[in-house]
C-alpha cells in the first residue's frame, strides 16, 4: 500500500462544496496506478468560510471511497508545517509527500530565504520519521498578488529558485525529492475563482502537476489527461 500525504495551504484543504485537487489526483491514480494506494494525513475537513474554520465535510462528491485525509490548513505555510510534519509522517506512515506551500509564508511570515530554511527543516523532520519518505515539491503558484505587487513577485521568484536548489541539494537515492512544475497554459484568470484559489479547472491543473512529476520521475501512474 502506497500512502500519499497531501500537504498544503488553502489551495490544498479546499473549502466547502469543492472537489479539491486531492480528489482529482485520487481519481487519476485509481484509474492509472496498478498498485494499492491511499491518501493519508491527520486531518479530513474542508474549510468552511462562513465559520472561518476547518469544520466542513461537504465535499462536492460524497463518494465514501475517497480518502479525505490530508495535512493542510487555510492560512498555513512551511513555517506551520515544518514543526508538525515528523509526527504526521510517523503517525500516518506516509510514503510520499505531495507538498504545495509557500504563498502564505511569503505573504505574511517570512522572506524567501527564511522560507527556504523552513523547507529544509520540513524535509529533515519528515526524514527523521521515515528515512525513505519521498517528496514532491510544487513551486509557489502564479497568483494575483504577484501579478499586481512587483516586490512580492520578486520574492516569489526568488523563493522558487531557492526551492529548486533545495530540492537538488536534498535529493538522495533512499529519500528522493522531485520538483514539480506548473503545467504550460496555467492561467489564474481561468483556473482560479479569485486569482489564487483553484476552481474546477485549477484543481485539475494542480493534480496534473503532481501526477506528471510522479510519472516522469518515479514511473507512478500515467500522465494526467490533457483537456
Amino acid at each position: 500500500m502506497l500512502r500519499f500525504m497531501p500537504v498544503g495551504d488553502s489551495m490544498t484543504i479546499g473549502s466547502a462544496g469543492e472537489h479539491t485537487w486531492r480528489y482529482r489526483l485520487w481519481r487519476h491514480l485509481r484509474a492509472t496506478y496498478d498498485g494499492p494506494f491511499t491518501l493519508v494525513g491527520p486531518r479530513e475537513a474542508l474549510y468552511d468560510k462562513a465559520a472561518d474554520a476547518a469544520v466542513s465535510y461537504a465535499y462536492a462528491d460524497p463518494d465514501p471511497a475517497f480518502p479525505r485525509a490530508h495535512l493542510a490548513g487555510w492560512g498555513e505555510g512551511w513555517t506551520h508545517m515544518a514543526p508538525v510534519i515528523g509526527e504526521a509522517v510517523r503517525a500516518c506512515r506516509a510514503d510520499v509527500l505531495l507538498v504545495s506551500l509557500g504563498l502564505i509564508d511569503l505573504g505574511f511570515y517570512t522572506d524567501a530565504g527564511q522560507t527556504e530554511e523552513n523547507v529544509r527543516a520540513f524535509v529533515a523532520g519528515a526524514r527523521a520519521a521515515n528515512p525513505r519518505v519521498r517528496t514532491v515539491l510544487l513551486p509557489v503558484a502564479p497568483n494575483i498578488r504577484a501579478r499586481d505587487d512587483a516586490p512580492f513577485a520578486a520574492q516569489v521568484a526568488l523563493f522558487n529558485e531557492l526551492l529548486a536548489k533545495a530540492a537538488a541539494d536534498l535529493d538522495e537515492p533512499r529519500s528522493p525529492l522531485l520538483l514539480a512544475t506548473w503545467p504550460d497554459g496555467h492561467d489564474i484568470d481561468r483556473d482560479t475563482y479569485d486569482g489564487t484559489h483553484p476552481n474546477t479547472s485549477g484543481e485539475h491543473v494542480i493534480a496534473r502537476a503532481f501526477a506528471d512529476a510522479m510519472h516522469q520521475g518515479w514511473g507512478i501512474g500515467q500522465p494526467y489527461p490533457r483537456d
